[in-house]
């Protein structure tokens, strides 16, 4: 997506960028999605708008991907997954009408961008110009992320890479689940993983400081409830599991501040920190 921006886009930064915004997830939620597109767009010399773009498409591709692990699910769980988790339909109700309005807004607002988009904002904030001017700017490049993904290859690379990327959270817990000697109460299975990964998600989604407490909930919910397993298994994979994500996802934010920061000093260019992402300058 981004690569439709700036072709050259260096990977180091965009994963840096990318691992402090988990890293900021885990002090306050949602704010490491900004923190994301700020730094990005600052070391990358792009637009921290149409970062913020791309940002907004990700996580309306992500919803999509959630739907279609939990409808995965539905098909690799042995029992009925709606009458076991009784808030299951409901949450895909809701997932389902929020992605439909989200995809409908982003197709307004990307036809929008035309004169008319331009008329419109001039026309509301007549009264000031010079920050008509601004705020046409900002809408026009948050749009080009918005509309980051543009040709059959990249939809379908995106695609096939998100199958990938929810393939692999399922085999993490499936290492997880070995990892504690879950294997001991009875067999562990790929299906049951995936199971666990999926509506798992949703705990990590609820917007509490790096999912703490509502993970663990969802997490224990499904190993007790779903298979079985004892509530001290369960409670010790989800505090630990959590617990060894935490430390790596702020251990590595702040390992990729300093050593990119670094990089750009040893470059003679200028290093960035969490409040001069913030600093307006003209992009």
């Amino acid at each position: 997506m981004i690569s439709t921006l700036k072709p050259d886009v260096k990977v180091l930064n965009t994963f840096g960028a990318m691992m402090i915004g988990y890293g900021v997830n885990c002090i306050v939620p949602r704010l490491g999605e900004v923190y994301r597109g700020l730094f990005l767009g600052k070391w990358e010399g792009v637009s921290r708008s149409s970062m913020l773009g791309t940002i907004i498409l990700e996580r309306i591709i992500d919803v999509v991907m959630l739907l279609v692990a939990v409808i995965i699910s539905v098909f690799a769980y042995n029992g009925d997954l709606f009458n076991d988790v009784v808030w299951l339909k409901s949450t895909i109700y809701i997932s389902t009408a929020a992605a439909i309005v989200f995809v409908a807004l982003a197709i307004l607002f990307f036809l929008w961008k035309t004169e008319v988009s331009e008329h419109f904002i001039k026309n509301v904030l007549s009264f000031s110009p010079k920050f008509a001017d601004k705020v046409s700017y900002v809408f026009h490049t948050l749009m080009d992320g918005v509309a980051g993904l543009r040709g059959t290859k990249n939809w379908a690379l995106t695609c096939i890479l998100s199958l990938i990327v929810i393939i692999v959270y399922a085999l993490t817990t499936y290492v997880g689940l070995y990892m504690f000697n879950l294997y001991t109460n009875q067999e562990i299975t790929f299906a049951m993983a995936w199971v666990i990964s999926a509506l798992g998600s949703f705990g990590v989604i609820i917007p509490t400081p790096g999912g703490t407490g509502s993970y663990h909930a969802i997490s224990i919910f499904l190993l007790v409830e779903l298979y079985a397993f004892n509530s001290e298994s369960a409670a010790a994979y989800a505090i630990l599991t959590h617990f060894l994500s935490y430390i790596v996802f702020l251990s590595c934010a702040m390992f990729f501040i300093f050593y990119i920061n670094q990089r750009r000093r040893n470059r003679g260019e200028k290093s960035e920190n969490f409040f001069s992402v913030f600093k307006l300058e003209k992009e």
